[in-house]
């Protein structure tokens, strides 16, 4: 888990973001996700996991409560990656849209600005039911925008999605120097976006579909058509429609809608992208500068997983490869235990920050066990200015007390969250914690003591 270094300071990497869309019709979570996520994949594991879903129960007892704790989807995803060494690093709800992102620890340190936005579109914008929700960030000094939208249904709504599609694009970030949606180096659009296949009938949609020549059906689908013609759209990208159409099935089947309104087969469940610089490219003659050319995106795969019946939309993922060059190569903050640390008494952590760091009397280092959910999930922490008990210009230390340490230890590490950044900072290795051994053998005492005295308890029951 070694953060990049000084050594990778202009070198390309390539990370991995599996990215999920699904309309889960207010089902709760399925037994299982791991073709979802592609789980089992044999290739490299992801970088960073983007799950927009649509949909989520959004009964108002149910939104309200949600508001305050996490939601049974959040909790169910966190529950599946964070063994894995996955964090959630942000999420926003409004109403039924719900966007999540996990992340490897080891980028932490590189993720700062990540701000969070909702626009409602639905019922005059009054009430979240349609709209889109994003999440952007700066990912190695690159920007990055996700964004998750849940547009009109019906055939004859296609000007209604577009003009709120534009309306989404339009939002502005809370913040300073926070570029406009489009002006991010990526931005992808995900969600039901709930264009249909026009002009054909059902059974030519239909036969079309059994024969698996999904082609047929392309130059009818709504947004393909859309983006002929509107400018806004013609710089998405997306990739081939190799899947059925993911609407409408018969719930827990794969099997087309068979009630009265036997809707026609759409495919609304979409996944595109949009490159900054390939627009600006396109827009120029020449070369861009090579300074500029510093992130492209390739998508590996984009498919339905028709396994999933839990609701009438089949779940689409697209896996895409991001080949930047890192704008950031050393952490901000830097941290470690302070030789061998056990719960029996109290520990030291040093820390060094970069000069630039924007320190404050807020931040705090917290104690993570490895498999921590996200960065409220601490056991414990230590304010950095409070806590402090030695400073020279190369480091600080700051303390924590044995009764804040977890008595039966095990394998933990420390992340440094900066108040004025909203992130962690800098993560350190992970450490065993040595268990409280006094108390451990005070407890099999007891355990022993408690033990020892059932049969005689037994016994004097029995005299009676």
């Amino acid at each position: 888990m070694e953060p990049a270094g000084p050594a990778e300071r202009g070198a390309v990497r390539e990370l991995r973001l599996h990215l999920v869309t699904w309309n889960v019709g207010t089902a709760s979570p399925p037994p299982d996700v791991t073709s979802l996520l592609q789980l089992n994949s044999l290739g490299p594991t992801m970088d960073m996991y983007v799950i927009g879903l649509q949909e989520v129960n959004s009964r108002i007892t149910n939104f309200l409560s949600d508001l305050a704790f996490d939601d049974p989807w959040s909790i169910f995803f966190m529950t599946v990656l964070s063994p894995l060494g996955y964090i959630k690093l942000s999420s926003i709800r409004m109403q039924g849209l719900l966007l999540l992102i996990f992340v490897k620890h080891v980028h932490l340190p590189f993720i700062r600005d990540v701000h969070t936005h909702y626009t409602r579109t639905g019922l005059y914008g009054y009430w979240g039911n349609k709209g889109g929700v994003t999440v952007r960030m700066s990912l190695y000094g690159h920007t990055i925008c996700f964004m998750n939208c849940h547009l009109p249904a019906h055939m004859e709504n296609t000007e209604q999605r577009l003009d709120d599609f534009e309306k989404i694009l339009e939002m502005q970030f809370e913040g300073e120097n926070i570029p406009s949606t489009l002006d991010h180096d990526v931005l992808f659009w995900f969600g039901d976006l709930n264009f249909r296949i026009a002009d054909y009938g059902i059974h030519f949609v239909r036969e079309s579909i059994n024969n698996k020549r999904y082609n047929l059906l392309w130059e009818k689908d709504q947004l393909n058509m859309a983006k002929k013609k509107e400018a806004f759209l013609q710089e998405f990208i997306e990739g081939p429609l190799q899947f059925k159409p993911t609407y409408k099935f018969d719930l827990y089947s794969d099997v087309y809608d068979t009630s009265e309104k036997k809707r026609k087969p759409a495919w609304t469940d979409r996944i595109l992208w949009r490159v900054k610089n390939l627009c600006q490219h396109e827009s120029k003659e020449g070369e861009l500068p090579e300074e500029e050319q510093t992130i492209s995106v390739t998508l590996n795969n984009y498919i339905s997983h028709m396994s999933y019946g839990i609701s009438d939309h089949k779940p689409v993922t697209g896996t895409f490869g991001l080949e930047l060059k890192p704008l950031l190569s050393d952490p901000l903050v830097t941290l470690r235990p302070e030789g061998e640390w056990s719960a029996e008494h109290d520990v030291l952590i040093s820390y060094s920050a970069v000069p630039e760091f924007p320190s404050s009397a807020w931040d705090w280092i917290g104690l993570f066990k490895v498999a921590f959910r996200h960065v409220n999930d601490y056991v414990t922490y230590a304010w950095v200015e409070d806590d402090e008990i030695s400073s020279n210009k190369d480091s600080k230390q700051v303390y924590m007390s044995a009764a804040e340490i977890p008595d039966m230890g095990g394998e933990f590490l420390l992340c440094y969250y900066s108040n004025n950044l909203q992130s962690i900072v800098g993560i350190s290795q992970p450490f065993q914690i040595q268990p409280n051994r006094t108390l451990i053998e005070k407890d099999l005492t007891q355990e022993e003591n408690s033990w020892m005295q059932k049969p005689d308890n037994l016994e004097s029951h029995d005299e009676f």
